[in-house]
């Protein structure tokens, strides 16, 4: 899931971006209101994490901006202000939620998770590939009647495959699905996070199921990887 941050305080808007980066969030930080406007009618982000006291356009206006263009993006509001009519204001605008500073990371991240589910609520959005389930929404994997433990980040490279089960998948579009946009360390980052999904959903089950097509990437079997060989 893509995240964009519209904060101005950078030293607090570079710990959010940090923690939920590591709860397997991309996320892109901006912290000026127009352009973050500008770069939410992108329609590249699945949730918009907004504050209201920003330099070139307060997160009211935003927000209400988003509304009248047609934009439905989930929009969690955070101000230093409290009071219901700071709240009300918010929500009157189009926000789908409101946070007060200072906030708890874990409740910051529970809210953002709410507002995913909801948005996808009804979207039927778990993907079947054999005995291979993955179910985004709650982020488990399941191999038959067995729960697979991933980390964040294994789980989200295995969702970008699941939802292109069946193509080849570059290294660079696994990159730019799952890592920080401003990411530029070591593509073959992803050959590790490949072998560890390897190890954890293929070799318990005697299955192969993630296929490197040599010099293109990598393909996840629509029926979920097929026995291997004895």
């Amino acid at each position: 899931m893509r995240l964009l941050l519209v904060e101005d305080e950078k030293r607090l808007a570079a710990s959010l971006a940090r923690g939920l980066a590591a709860e397997g969030f991309v996320v892109e930080t901006v912290h000026d209101g127009a352009v973050g406007l500008d770069r939410a009618l992108s329609g590249e982000f699945d949730l918009i994490v907004l504050d209201i006291m920003l330099p070139g356009m307060n997160g009211y206006r935003v927000c209400a901006a988003l509304r009248a263009a047609g934009e439905e993006i989930p929009i969690l509001m955070l101000t230093a202000k409290d009071g219901e009519y700071d709240e009300a204001e918010g929500l009157d605008t189009g926000a789908d939620d409101y946070l007060t500073k200072p906030f708890s990371y874990m409740v910051l991240v529970a809210r953002i998770r709410a507002l995913l589910r909801r948005r996808t609520r009804g979207a039927a959005p778990t993907i079947v590939l054999g005995d291979l389930t993955v179910d985004p929404a709650a982020r488990s994997v399941f191999r038959g009647e067995v729960e697979v433990e991933l980390t964040a980040k294994e789980f989200a490279v295995l969702e970008h495959l699941a939802a292109n089960a069946g193509r080849v998948v570059s290294k660079t579009q696994i990159m730019e699905a799952v890592w920080d946009f401003a990411y530029d360390g070591d593509p073959n980052i992803v050959e590790v996070y490949v072998s560890a999904l390897r190890r954890k959903l293929d070799v318990p089950f005697g299955r192969r199921s993630i296929v490197t097509v040599r010099g293109a990437g990598y393909r996840l079997a629509r029926d979920g990887g097929v026995p291997r060989d004895p």
